[in-house]
């Protein structure tokens, strides 16, 4: 099959006439853009070709394309079994429109912010074709235009220029057989050097730009003329173990496993990997250093950061708590009538070392009464004009102290007054919390940074409570700061374990305590009861018992509300039962409304107003936090913004800033770390097999309050409950905590 011949106004071959290497060229203007996957860059597009032929399918990868554009395609004429017949391009290439239609479409489809379609018919009708060259040559021009005042003139100038930058970036990565989606926020991040900046640092890609993997990075630099053993290579892949490493939660990793994990990496010997260690180690961009488990590398800042956690806690251990002593025999009696409760002996106990300790670790599992115990020890406190901060790694965490102990909560970020655009916190110790008790909830949550950072903040007189479950999942953040404290054996520990008879009556928590103990917890289904085991082998029919229950059978059983109130916790986000299906599922039953009307598609996620969000990372300038939970309250295409509901306000999201969300109807149980909500459905299957720990289950059944529901295959529930212990994180803190000469002895 062939298409017309002609050439263009420049005198070049097109429609059918054979281009690079014996392909045929098509060209013509873009009428409708089918699809477009912003990851991958492919696109099926209707295009009119120049020379009177009717409007036809083409089929190819290619930097994000607009209605009106006028391309140039070479490649093959198939006919498709299904759609008819394609042009297969090969390459595409795009220029300006050059008819006013075109130009008006093409002004009016989203390029650029600021311009809508009304505008642009404004903005065509007073310039005409030359409408293009104005924005160009002499944009203040723009003023002529009814609607343009100088707000607008300076945000369409402004993203005009970006856009092209942005184009030109866009061109080059796709040149060079990279996926073109992260091109504004590559713009964003280097600025217009960017192009520069890759050609002299490919790796940098991997390092800075989330979602640009060290694979592409090095593919770039290949095709580069990068040698595979060149110095910097070498440099760039220590590096990225490292940062892999890092972002599973290690401070480190022992020497001889980085080595052998970045040999398997680049594919070279392992003398050019300890070449370009060594650099890295010369230049300080790492540090060698023993570790909990021998010799070895560790990021500078972590490493520092443990090293000044340790300093200030060892310190901590030293002399007495800031406030008077207080006759525990007299104050315990008093705050039991106070509260009209009875505390177990246990609790005596660690409520008599907390009065008594500038620095202590209360742990235990659920239902033994920590929270009582705090309420308690706050009272006490209060009545002696001590002041008591609480505080919680999360919102709902902190939220949920709140409730408990009947005193203000914080979290952590924003007791710490964390600073935007500074990555750091406006309480430190030039302007330290005024505080003489601290009490810090779901301390297993928190990471080596964030200890760092508190500490710093704090009176050096100051004392602290940390309250965790060690046998929860560590830290998202790098570090185990509450495993490390206790693991060192010099910071006291009062571990409670007698579980209150009103605990003891939920099924959640004996089967919360037995999948702890390494046994499988009672799955028989009782009427009324707050646990419920639903077996289901196929994963697929899985996925649609819970869609179902989360929608329909939970909120009418209890009078819920099935967005709010009803968490999905998978262990994975891949695979049917992982979250990203899940959160499909969920959003067509859970919102209609929402997919009906408009929506912006980012990541093969859609984003609808009323759909539920969580933020996955930190973001300090927008001061948000990863794992808050927020809803789409607005889409603005002119302005290409996305608006998100959290509890303290509104935030904007440009288009392309939206991998920082994700839909959170089901989010994985990392993410619900410090999370309670009244209902949990928790997905468990053999695709989840790499995740399957007995914390990981034990840390979901734990995050339900009201009801928790398993769905899923009982095999799959025994290899997670049998399961060995996960290795430990590569950390410091546990052996700065201990005085060197112990440390001495402990290392021989």
């Amino acid at each position: 099959m062939s298409g017309p011949r002609g050439r263009d106004q420049e005198g070049l071959p097109f429609d059918g006439i054979a281009g690079s290497e014996g392909q045929e060229v098509l060209s013509g203007a873009v009428e409708r853009v089918t699809f477009q996957n912003e990851e991958t860059g492919f696109c099926v597009l209707r295009v009119q070709p120049r020379f009177g032929r009717e409007r036809v399918a083409v089929v190819g990868h290619a930097p994000p394309i607009k209605a009106g554009e006028f391309l140039r395609a070479e490649g093959r004429w198939v006919d498709d079994p299904r759609h008819g017949p394609q042009f297969r391009a090969e390459s595409i290439a795009t220029q300006a429109p050059v008819s006013a239609e075109g130009i008006e479409r093409y002004l009016g489809s989203g390029l650029v912010v600021g311009i809508g379609p009304e505008l642009a018919k404004r903005m065509v009708a007073t310039f005409g074709v030359g409408v293009l060259d104005v924005i160009d040559e002499t944009p203040e021009r723009l003023r002529e235009v009814p609607g343009v005042g100088r707000v607008r003139l300076e945000r369409i100038r402004s993203a005009w220029s970006a856009q092209k930058r942005v184009r030109e970036i866009m061109i080059f990565l796709h040149g060079h057989g990279i996926g073109t989606v992260r091109a504004a926020r590559i713009h964003r991040f280097y600025g217009d050097d960017a192009v520069e900046r890759i050609r002299s640092d490919p790796w940098a890609l991997a390092r800075d730009i989330p979602g640009v993997g060290f694979a592409t990075a090095d593919a770039l630099a290949d095709r580069l003329g990068v040698s595979r053993t060149a110095l910097s290579r070498a440099r760039a892949g220590v590096r990225q173990i490292i940062d892999d490493a890092v972002r599973a939660g290690d401070c480190g990793l022992p020497r001889e496993d980085l080595l052998r994990r970045a040999e398997a990496l680049l594919g070279v010997d392992t003398a050019v990997v300890e070449t370009g260690l060594a650099a890295e180690v010369e230049a300080r961009e790492l540090i060698a250093a023993d570790g909990t488990d021998g010799p070895g590398v560790f990021v500078p800042a972590l490493f520092h950061a443990e090293a000044d956690a340790a300093v200030r806690l060892r310190a901590m251990l030293r002399g007495s708590p800031p406030w008077a002593e207080i006759d525990s025999g007299k104050a315990i009696p008093w705050v039991e009538a106070k509260l009209g409760l009875v505390l177990a002996t246990g609790q005596h106990e660690a409520l008599d070392r907390a009065l008594h300790s500038r620095l202590l670790v209360l742990t235990g599992g659920p239902g033994v009464g920590k929270t009582t115990l705090v309420r308690a020890l706050f009272e006490i406190l209060a009545a002696k004009r001590v002041r008591v901060l609480l505080a919680a790694p999360t919102g709902r965490a902190a939220k949920r102290l709140a409730e408990a102990t009947a005193a203000p909560a914080s979290t952590l970020h924003r007791l710490l007054e964390a600073r935007p655009g500074r990555r750091d916190f406006g309480r430190n110790p030039s302007n330290p919390l005024e505080v003489d008790l601290l009490v810090v909830d779901e301390a297993s949550m928190v990471d080596v940074p964030l200890l760092a950072g508190l500490l710093r903040a704090l009176p050096e007189e100051a004392a602290v409570l940390w309250i965790g479950d060690p046998a929860q999942l560590p830290s998202v953040g790098p570090g185990r700061v509450l495993a490390d404290m206790i693991d060192s054996g010099v910071v006291p520990v009062v571990a409670l374990s007698e579980i209150f008879r009103q605990a003891a009556q939920s099924r959640i928590v004996r089967a919360a305590h037995r999948v702890l103990a390494g046994e499988m917890p009672e799955l028989a289904s009782v009427e009324g009861s707050d646990f419920f085991f639903l077996e289901e082998e196929d994963a697929e029919v899985a996925a649609q018992r819970i869609v179902k229950l989360v929608a329909e059978r939970i909120p009418g059983r209890l009078g819920v509300d099935a967005i709010r109130d009803v968490q999905v916790l998978s262990p994975m986000h891949r695979g049917s039962l992982g979250t990203k299906a899940l959160n499909r599922g969920l959003q067509r039953a859970l919102n209609p409304a929402g997919l009906a009307g408009p929506r912006v598609l980012r990541f093969e996620t859609a984003f609808c107003v009323g759909d539920k969000v969580m933020q996955m990372r930190n973001d300090y300038d927008r001061d948000v936090f990863n794992g808050d939970v927020g809803f789409v309250a607005g889409i603005e295409p002119e302005k290409q913004m996305l608006r998100v509901a959290f509890d303290r306000g509104e935030v904007e999201y440009a288009f392309d800033e939206l991998d920082a969300l994700a839909l959170a109807y089901a989010t994985t149980v990392h993410k619900a770390q410090g999370s309670e909500y009244p209902v949990v459905v928790f997905p468990l299957h053999g695709q989840h097999t790499p995740m399957l720990r007995r914390n990981l289950v034990y840390t979901a059944m734990t995050r339900g309050r009201r009801l928790v529901v398993i769905v899923g295959q009982k095999r799959s529930l025994a290899a997670a409950v049998r399961s060995a212990p996960e290795e430990k994180r590569f950390t410091r803190l546990a052996l700065e905590l201990v005085p060197r000469s112990r440390a001495r002895v402990r290392a021989q």
